[in-house]
């Protein structure tokens, strides 16, 4: 059964012990609403919780459980002869899933049968080509026993779904006949429904936590399987990117050095931007504009804040990339060769950035005390030496902690620096040369007709985990001074 089907059953139940938990309450007080501990709505509510939440409990146990429980399970029939220098039993067993979705395309589109794909002993010849006129992805790596093992894994998958909706259903009816029971004029319904509530609330945010853990072991693992297939010394190190993409990695070299240096290249190009501007703009807001002027002009600068990166990224390859190979390139300089470079992405990136600081900005000069403003007044000091003197040093923690969370915000931007940087992996002082980031790099890595079963695919994870590394580092660093500050000043 789909899980959609089984999350409608299952509302529908809960939604049914709703109505007869409220009925069944009202008809053990006679229909009086005076005689029950909870209004009516209360023990409706009781039967519905009941019903619903320990199933979907054990839906999301299950899903979480059954793969890693699978996958042991498969990977333990796959033969060490499977397992082919410069590749791992993690990556045959990215093959064993693609040929297990192979044989579900081959069934949807009516080439073989359920039964047929099976069937264990069926003939390897002939099931690999109806999977090829299937359409499927599959591979010359595809072995007769990666093909065993993904009609296992679909056995396995398949009976452990029809075990979950049996178990779900079986669940969610015994909790809709507890609750029920419970509907009695004497239960106190209202406060088991507030205590469910609030337990529901805790998970509920619990679940930014679990996703954050769960990016993380995502990252660390495939990053794992990564440097168990490429040199992690040779990574870190290496100053040429060049994947490779024949057979498992080819003679690829993969160092993140090229990678680093456009992001950090790019991001100060943006940072010089938009720190000056910013911070003369907040400057302005909070010291001399008027309140009409700031009511208008503080929102209006905010707005850029609100504006989808892909425009930005358009914006930086038809307007500021031609306008700056027209000023720096075809007027004889021959400084920029084409409009893709360093500068057309810290520009357009540096004028993204500009609300980030400017806000940040304003609202730590503001929180700055007007007695001190005052006692540099008292002592004769004008508005621009009581802004330069006092105001900014006073402010200055503050400042450098909204510097830090533009920063990492530059260095995790994607679409301006695939449509304004341009692709070269290259280490240059030459601000109008073309050069590429870290997130350009794991676009592109995941996109195309790379093999999953190769360290160009896998590179991504270990990019995006030193890229997560470094953004975590600069957020705690500017949350630290930020807080710092606060606790002086508020």
């Amino acid at each position: 059964m789909p899980l959609l089907w089984l999350i409608l059953i299952v509302l529908a139940i809960a939604v049914a012990g709703y109505v007869l938990g409220r009925q069944r309450a009202l008809a053990s007080a006679g229909g009086d609403n005076r005689k029950l501990h909870s209004l009516p709505s209360y023990y409706g509510s009781n039967v519905a919780i009941k019903a619903i939440v320990p199933a979907a409990l054990l839906v999301v146990a299950w899903l979480l459980i059954q793969p890693i429980y699978v996958g042991n399970t498969i990977s333990g029939m796959i033969p060490d002869a499977s397992v082919k220098e410069g590749s791992s039993l993690g990556l045959v067993m990215a093959e064993v899933r693609r040929a297990a979705d192979g044989l579900d395309a081959a069934v949807a589109q009516g080439l073989m049968t359920d039964a047929e794909a099976r069937n264990l002993r069926a003939d390897f010849t002939d099931v690999t080509q109806r999977l090829r006129d299937a359409g499927s992805i599959v591979t010359s790596e595809v072995t007769q026993p990666i093909l065993r093992a993904a009609q296992r894994y679909r056995i396995m998958n398949d009976t452990g779904n029809l075990i979950m909706t049996i178990a779900v259903l079986i669940l969610a009816v015994l909790g809709f006949l507890y609750g029920l029971r419970e509907s009695k004029s004497e239960f106190r319904a209202r406060n088991v429904v507030e205590h469910s509530v609030r337990a529901i609330l805790v998970g509920a945010a619990s679940i930014a936590i679990l996703t954050t853990i769960g990016i993380v072991l995502s990252l660390v693992f495939n990053t794992i399987e990564f440097f168990r297939l490429y040199p992690a010394a040779d990574f870190f190190l290496g100053t040429n990117w060049a994947p490779s993409f024949s057979g498992r990695g080819g003679s690829s070299d993969l160092g993140v050095l090229p990678l680093l240096w456009g992001t950090f290249y790019i991001s100060i190009v943006a940072l010089a931007v938009a720190v000056p501007i910013g911070l003369f703009a907040a400057i302005y807001l909070s010291e001399y504009a008027s309140p009409r002027i700031r009511a208008f002009a503080k929102p209006m600068l905010e707005v850029l804040a609100g504006i989808p990166t892909i425009v930005y990224g358009l914006f930086a390859l038809l307007t500021v990339g031609p306008l700056l190979l027209k000023l720096f390139g075809d007027n004889g300089l021959d400084w920029m060769q084409s409009g893709t470079a360093v500068m057309t992405a810290g520009l357009v990136m540096g004028i993204m950035l500009i609300p980030f600081v400017s806000s940040l900005s304003d609202d730590i000069i503001n929180s700055v005390p007007q007695a001190m403003r005052d006692g540099s007044y008292g002592l004769g000091a004008t508005k621009s030496e009581t802004i330069k003197q006092v105001v900014l040093p006073a402010a200055l923690p503050g400042i450098v902690g909204a510097i830090l969370l533009a920063a990492s915000r530059a260095i995790g931007e994607t679409m301006i620096v695939v449509l304004g940087a341009g692709a070269a992996a290259r280490l240059s002082l030459n601000p109008f040369e073309a050069m590429t980031t870290v997130t350009a790099k794991i676009v592109s890595q995941l996109t195309g007709d790379a093999d999953f079963a190769s360290p160009e695919a896998l590179v991504a994870f270990a990019l995006g985990m030193t890229l997560f590394v470094i953004t975590l580092c600069l957020n705690i660093f500017a949350l630290y001074i930020v807080r710092k500050y606060r606790e002086q000043y508020e």
